[in-house]
């Protein structure tokens, strides 16, 4: 059976890349990879999470409540599993994916009152990895970029073009409350919480691929 590695953070935390570089440094090593980088936009399965985030389902965030938006990306995951990655997953291969499960803990559960995290996180969870039926991370790694730095860090990747911004990106207060939110959800469920930037700036890539890579060597192979 395979093992299964999630990076995951907020917009700008530069988790395609760190998801690309760790892939590379275990293929290096002699392990099998299989790189996920979710949601998978080619497919029709994302016509939903496209809606949302193009915002024809309403301009803000909070315009589509927790469990509607959720199941969008559920469904996405499903279909990418059943499709594209099933055979790779039951053939004791590393998979890395950029963004996962754990996206809509850290994106979606801001929408509900503080009192209501727990219930939605035993939803979301038993939903898709029980109800469902995908895989269950064997370990999660939150690139914990604080959101003044994301912020640059986005505006650098626009070249300064906030129209390029989908509606969670635009939303800077509701990115500090997805901040939050994901930080709450890190210690509640165990996830490594690698903090990605210092005195207003972001580390290296090369800084925060050495942490992702210690990490990832302490969730899959501690034991092994």
């Amino acid at each position: 059976m395979s093992k299964m590695i999630v990076i995951d953070g907020l917009d700008g935390s530069g988790k395609a890349t760190q998801a690309e570089i760790l892939t590379n440094t275990l293929k290096a090593k002699g392990y099998e990879t299989y790189t996920l980088d979710l949601p998978y936009y080619s497919d029709p399965s994302s016509t939903l999470v496209k809606m949302y985030l193009g915002g024809e389902l309403g301009d803000n965030p909070g315009d589509v409540n927790a469990y509607a938006a959720s199941t969008f990306y559920a469904v996405d995951r499903y279909a990418s599993f059943k499709k594209h990655w099933e055979k790779e997953y039951l053939s004791d291969k590393i998979i890395v994916a950029n963004r996962y499960t754990t996206s809509n803990a850290c994106h979606q559960m801001t929408k509900l009152p503080k009192e209501k995290w727990d219930e939605y996180l035993d939803w979301l969870f038993e939903f898709e990895y029980e109800k469902m039926g995908i895989p269950k991370p064997d370990g999660v790694i939150f690139l914990d970029m604080p959101t003044d730095i994301s912020q640059k860090l986005l505006l650098k990747r626009y070249k300064g073009d906030e129209n390029k911004k989908d509606v969670h990106e635009k939303d800077v207060k509701y990115l500090v409350s997805c901040h939050e939110a994901a930080v709450y959800a890190a210690e509640k469920l165990g996830w490594c919480r690698i903090i990605c930037g210092k005195d207003g700036e972001p580390l290296t890539v090369d800084e925060i691929s050495k942490l992702v890579e210690l990490e990832t060597e302490r969730m899959l192979f501690a034991n092994v």
